[in-house]
């Protein structure tokens, strides 16, 4: 077992592993930028370094400063945590070059299962249902149209090395096919440095359902089931539930065991994440996330299973401690993202927390960093806590969440948390009768009201 991890991540997902480290065993290391000086993560940390100034670029995002931190106080492990380099394959191989382990994939997983483009072509292979469209990037307009023609309209051009929603344009006919293409590759160079975009049928009233899997280097690999995605905004996930309500037992099974078998194929190790969408009884593959995910949280409150340790365990070396007949699906669980935002116009709220307390009880759980007094920078990402909620089914589950955001209090910035009840008093998310597009409507329809 590792002797000492160095976090580069921060937040609720740097608390989160730290945690996970100390109950293990593991000393830490939290890397931070200046802004993030107190948080609670460098608090609680064995040792913390300042790695740079506030922007990500100079800090987060600084591989140099990072290894020169590792080195520096001896870790023998890194887990970089979501986002940032999590999923940078150049960023694994210099660790591994300097002779320190990264936490997660090995570094030709990480490059093939990041560019969506191998990975839609690899899970084919594999017998894995993809969305049709173009066979790679695309290169022209004329390509672009010709494609087009061959799939069928809407399409939506997505960017390859892609993520969070950056980089999708949909085109609904001909006509808006060449803005669509240039806005998605200008957007794809901005955001990933890179404008290669490529093409899929636009699915019209799909559902985000994506399946967590786990696996080790001895060729073990398990599902922890599914976790339904589908309430989002401008492909931002703001609810993530398990199991989804409209996937039967032998539907599931099916799925699975494709993407169990799959994922052993190809020799995968580690966490991951396999995105579908669903429509009309059929699930389409759209990407593979070689790290944890922030609602990891929601597969862990289901099954009892502690993912980031089995993550820094199988990292070790060690064989999964579980296998596929020992998973228990126990309950319905529901996670809200509570974002530092105003609730109605989605603009950033950052500033200090002047008054904070969590809900408690009986099967609610709470990841966040945050604190009374502390101050939300205006720099990063605006998650400031996952609200999980379980209960022995999705009715009893949405009267928790009810009653859990009800005692949530967050007081000195705006936040999502008046949207999140509000859904969960509208009777399409009741009844289940919402897809990936429902959210965008919802906000619109009661914005016009002024209702929200």
């Amino acid at each position: 077992m590792f002797n000492k991890v160095l976090i580069a991540n921060r937040g609720e997902i740097a608390l989160r592993i730290l945690r996970a480290c100390k109950q293990m065993g593991i000393k830490t290391v939290a890397v931070h930028s200046v802004a993030d000086a107190n948080l609670m993560h460098v608090r609680l940390a064995d040792e913390s370094v300042c790695i740079g100034p506030n922007q990500s670029s100079g800090s987060y995002l600084n591989i140099a400063s990072i290894l020169s931190a590792a080195e520096l106080t001896g870790a023998d492990a890194i887990h970089p945590g979501v986002g940032f380099l999590s999923e940078n394959a150049r960023f694994a191989e210099i660790v591994q070059e300097h002779g320190i382990k990264f936490i997660g994939p090995d570094v030709e997983h990480l490059i093939s299962m990041g560019d969506k483009i191998i990975a839609k072509t690899t899970m084919a292979k594999m017998g894995v249902p993809v969305v049709i469209g173009s066979d790679g990037s695309l290169e022209s307009v004329d390509q672009a149209r010709e494609t087009a023609e061959r799939s069928g309209y809407p399409v939506l051009f997505k960017a390859v090395n892609g993520g969070g929603g950056k980089g999708m344009k949909v085109a609904n006919c001909e006509a808006d096919l060449e803005q669509a293409y240039n806005m998605a590759k200008a957007e794809a160079k901005a955001n990933f440095g890179n404008d290669a975009v490529y093409m899929e049928r636009y699915l019209a009233q799909p559902r985000h359902i994506e399946f967590q899997i786990i696996a080790d280097s001895y060729g073990n690999v398990v599902h922890l089931g599914e976790r339904d995605c589908s309430i989002q905004r401008n492909h931002q996930k703001l609810i993530e539930e398990s199991p989804c309500m409209i996937i039967d037992n032998p539907t599931r099974d099916k799925i699975t065991h494709t993407i169990v078998e799959a994922v052993r194929s190809i020799g995968y190790v580690g966490v991951g994440t396999l995105e579908f969408l669903y429509e009309n009884g059929q699930f389409f593959f759209m990407e593979m996330n070689t790290r944890l995910q922030v609602e990891h949280s929601v597969s862990e409150e289901l099954t009892g299973i502690d993912i980031v340790r089995e993550q820094i365990r199988i990292a070790a070396g060690n064989k999964l401690s579980f296998r596929q007949e020992d998973v228990r699906f126990s309950g319905h669980v529901m996670e809200f993202r509570i974002n530092a935002e105003n609730p109605q116009s989605f603009m950033p709220s950052p500033g200090r927390i002047t008054e904070l307390h969590f809900p408690a009880g009986i099967d609610v759980r709470v990841d966040s960093h945050v604190y009374d007094g502390y101050v939300v920078p205006p720099y990063y990402d605006s998650l400031v806590a996952k609200i999980v909620v379980k209960g022995s089914d999705r009715n009893e589950c949405i009267s928790r969440g009810r009653a859990a955001l009800d005692e949530l209090i967050i007081d000195g910035i705006q936040n999502t948390a008046p949207l999140h009840r509000q859904i969960l008093d509208d009777p399409d998310f009741i009844n289940g009768d919402f897809n990936i597009h429902w959210l965008k409507r919802w906000i619109d329809r009661r914005t016009d009201h002024s209702v929200l």
